[in-house]
């Protein structure tokens, strides 16, 4: 088992803008003047066996400006990482994609030149692609993970892809890190396991390493990262991007996609039990919904600020493991996107898709956040070596819509070459290939760009816990608890116990209670000191209603799923009231019974099932009803999926509605009636119990 070492995250001499006095007090964020050396004492290097100064940054134009191409190191790092899967995805290898339209409810011609927002009503095709991170294509879809959340705008300017998470922030600051945040998740590879679980000891040990992570580490631990379907969750560009508009005037953005549906999780219990029941629940979920015409859809949302916000803003806006709260910006809804039809191949749409955050249009341009700095330079590479070369843009699904002119010739797999004598530019030629148009063309902004050339990081980067307690505090109750529980099931899992310690003792920094918790939970005689802080948590940041799923739930039961257990002999008038009342809602009924065949009701109709009790959990449904007869509640009571299906229900805080005669299953399963237990006597109470399975969860049920 590994020495318990002194936490002293890894970090470099130069990675702080202070002096070095100012470094030496912000032991946290890389202001120390050595670096503790690996536990054998190797010296790291290039491949070409140069020695590394600093692992932690990307070499850049002044702490706060862009990265540098010089930068070797970095350059070696990622293309090497760029390519470790053939030709699997290295991440968001899992991942589902389906076609529809974006449009332009509120233009926006004064802040952006972008044509596709620049008249209210204005559409363009758009191809979206929903992922796990951590995963390979073979793994379940209810990981505790990231979910990747990647729209390809298909513009008259070009394509446009805004390649994001349904988090908002990230792990890390700078992209010199991915590499070594992916190959901490991943599994061992010693091994060859765990797979799509963060739930060991590498990531742990990693992640407790790096204080800037404590922000990201309560979104992952909160029930954000086990959403219940991909319909149901938020997007965001988690970069700070500009805008630019025709007169060359720039205002950063920030990007949010807002699902019309509401925001709903599962329970990890519930998680645990779909992955083994149906694996491919989120891409059956968006497949069946897009079917029946049950188009999935979000609001594009916009946070427009320029640089008096930022500076007057407490964290430095370029800082991918931050924010900013919508209450003290609120987002601006700009346009829809409408996912309408699915793909017509797997491989050749969804797996040959291939985004890149360096796909801008006129109209949108970077900032120097080194994390998407990195990503711009990383993506084109991955795609190339995972397409086969770089003439990807070929293959339809990556192809522009609007026409394309240029130079580019041969490689491997080219479809079509320039035309003519002329491959080259400047020619003279009568007919020598287009030219750059300097009117309409993409202009970078004219950001003015000083600072000494040094692998750094800016001082402005080092508050690493004030916004991890801001989002903690803005969970309900029970949402805390979640955090807490996954928290103590994440570290419990981890078999070194100087790993445990080490990550709890960020916890103070976020919430005491939570850090006494989780402290508890694990065994530990007592919470671990603190580790010192480069910076003092501000404490008194207001929550942000925003950042809970709770507080952002549904209206109503449109697009929810009800499983409804049925017996022969069941009351015609109940389960058609039943049935009209869900759809009425805009949800859907899915009819479980003993046996695939289905089942007779009273007045001799025949109802066949689409699914079979055994094959069926409840796990699988959003609110649960069992209509049976006295004969056929004995049958069920008998049963141990019946059983299964009426206990976790309850467990899970899912409204049950149930038959007087059914009440046997109830009590057989050891369930309690409460006001999520409601009787479905006759046909006039169908429209209440839907009613009620609005809110999803009787979260009363678990909160004592």
């Amino acid at each position: 088992m590994d020495q318990k070492l002194p936490f002293n995250p890894p970090t470099a001499d130069t990675q702080s803008s202070g002096d070095t006095a100012e470094r030496k007090r912000h032991p946290g964020t890389g202001g120390e003047t050595h670096q503790r050396p690996d536990a054998d004492g190797t010296r790291l290097t290039t491949a070409q066996g140069i020695p590394v100064a600093d692992n932690q940054n990307t070499l850049k134009a002044g702490a706060r400006g862009p990265a540098l191409l010089e930068d070797f190191h970095f350059r070696e790092k990622i293309f090497h990482f760029d390519h470790e899967r053939i030709p699997e995805r290295v991440v968001h290898a899992r991942g589902y994609g389906a076609h529809g339209y974006f449009e332009t409810t509120d233009a926006i011609p004064d802040l952006t030149a972008a044509h596709l927002f620049g008249e209210t009503g204005r559409r363009v095709p758009v191809f979206a692609r929903f992922s796990t991170v951590a995963g390979n294509k073979g793994s379940f879809d209810l990981a505790r993970d990231v979910r990747g959340f990647a729209v390809k705008f298909y513009t008259e300017q070009g394509n446009w892809d805004l390649v994001g998470n349904n988090m908002p922030v990230f792990f890390i600051q700078d992209a010199m890190k991915f590499p070594d945040l992916v190959h901490a998740v991943k599994e061992a590879p010693d091994r060859g396991f765990p797979q799509a679980q963060s739930a060991h000891d590498n990531f742990w040990d990693f992640i407790s390493l790096m204080p800037e992570a404590m922000h990201m580490i309560m979104w992952i631990m909160s029930d954000r990262a086990i959403p219940r379907s991909f319909r149901f969750m938020e997007g965001f560009g988690v970069h700070t991007f500009r805008f630019v508009n025709a007169e060359g005037v720039g205002t950063f953005v920030k990007f949010h996609w807002k699902p019309k549906g509401g925001l709903q999780s599962v329970l990890w219990d519930e998680a645990v039990k779909i992955n083994g029941a149906d694996p491919d629940f989120h891409r059956r979920d968006m497949w069946d919904a897009i079917q029946k015409g049950d188009f999935p859809e979000w609001e594009l949302g916009v946070q427009i600020f320029d640089d008096a916000f930022a500076d007057s803003f407490p964290f430095d806006v370029l800082d991918a493991t931050k924010l900013i709260p919508e209450e003290d910006l609120p987002v601006r809804i700009i346009g829809r996107m409408v996912l309408e039809r699915v793909v017509d191949n797997f491989f050749a749409e969804t797996e040959q898709v291939a985004f890149c955050t360096q796909n801008i249009v006129p109209g949108i341009d970077f900032t120097n956040d080194p994390l998407l700095q990195g990503r711009n330079f990383s993506y084109l590479d991955t795609q190339t070596k995972r397409l086969g070369g770089p003439n990807f843009t070929h293959i339809p699904i990556n192809a522009p819509r609007c026409p394309m002119h240029h130079f580019q010739q041969d490689g491997h797999m080219a479809m079509h070459n320039p035309k003519g004598r002329a491959n080259y530019e400047p020619n003279g030629w009568a007919k020598g290939g287009p030219r750059a148009d300097p009117k309409v063309g993409f202009h970078s902004f004219p950001e003015e760009i000083s600072g000494e050339k040094r692998k750094i990081r800016s001082e402005t980067f080092a508050d690493h816990y004030s916004q991890a307690g801001q989002f903690y505090h803005s969970q309900t109750k029970v949402e805390q608890g979640h955090i807490a529980d996954a928290l103590v099931f994440e570290l419990s899992k981890v078999e070194t116990l100087a790993v445990r310690e080490r990550l709890v003792a960020h916890l103070p920094h976020i919430d005491k209670d939570l850090a006494k918790k989780v402290a508890d939970g694990l065994g530990l005689e007592h919470v671990p000191d603190p580790h010192q802080a480069a910076r003092d948590p501000i404490t008194d940041l207001a929550p942000s209603d925003a950042l809970s799923i709770l507080k952002n739930g549904p209206d109503g039961f449109a697009g929810r799923k009800l499983g409804l257990l049925v017996t022969d002999g069941i009351d015609d008038k109940v389960l058609t009231a039943l049935i009209d009342a869900v759809e009425a809602a805009g949800g859907t009924v899915e009819i479980v019974a003993p046996r695939v065949g289905g089942v007779v009701t009273e007045g001799g109709s025949r109802i066949p099932a689409d699914q079979k009790i055994d094959g069926a959990p409840s796990v699988l449904y959003d609110a649960v009803a069992i209509l049976a007869t006295a004969d056929g509640a004995e049958k069920l009571t008998d049963m141990h999926p019946a059983r299964s299906f009426v206990a976790d229900a309850h467990a899970h805080a899912k409204f049950i509605g149930v038959s007087k005669e059914a009440q046997a299953l109830l009590k057989r399963a050891g369930v309690d009636a409460d006001g999520g237990v409601m009787t479905l006597g006759a046909a006039e109470d169908a429209k209440a119990f839907v009613r009620s399975c609005a809110a999803l969860r009787f979260w009363d049920r678990l909160v004592k």
